[in-house]
């Protein structure tokens, strides 16, 4: 049995237009930036919560539950860079700027995105940016949660 590395095959694209969050085209997500290289190691979150619903009743001697709402709590935490391109997600995340983080997990992150690839596909709106406090030889590093605006694809598949 082998098991998937995550190390090298995760990509994170930032998209600032998609059509369809189920079924994104290779060519909006190959147009997007892709910000893999600019992420911290542990610089990626998109977790979920989902709430539960108590359905006991009065007659009840035991407390049982379905599932509720759902909801996702998204930020990244990414490097500063001193070229253009390289500081690309501090000058893109100002607040209030929508758009869709786009993750691919399994897959070599320099691999192009295409057809039958399945991605998560988050619509999301920046909160302020917020600088990682410094510290010795560390690189300078910045964090911005991502509220999740609509239902997300979270196994959505490239058309």
């Amino acid at each position: 049995m082998a098991d998937l590395i995550s190390d090298g095959n995760i990509k994170v694209s930032w998209v600032p237009s998609i059509a369809t969050v189920q079924s994104p085209t290779a060519a909006e997500l190959n147009a997007g930036y892709d910000w893999t290289q600019r992420l911290t190691p542990d610089g990626l979150k998109a977790d979920p919560t989902t709430a539960e619903v108590n359905t006991s009743s009065l007659a009840s001697t035991f407390d049982t539950t379905v599932p509720g709402r759902k909801s996702y709590a998204a930020e990244i935490t990414f490097k500063r860079g001193t070229t253009a391109l390289e500081d690309q997600p501090y000058t893109t995340l100002s607040y209030g700027v929508t758009g869709f983080l786009v993750v691919r997990r399994g897959t070599p992150f320099a691999t192009a995105y295409a057809t039958g690839d399945r991605v998560e596909v988050y619509p999301v709106a920046a909160t302020e940016p917020q600088n990682v406090a410094p510290t010795a030889n560390e690189v300078l590093k910045v964090t911005v949660k991502l509220s999740v605006t609509s239902d997300p694809a979270t196994r959505a598949i490239v058309a």
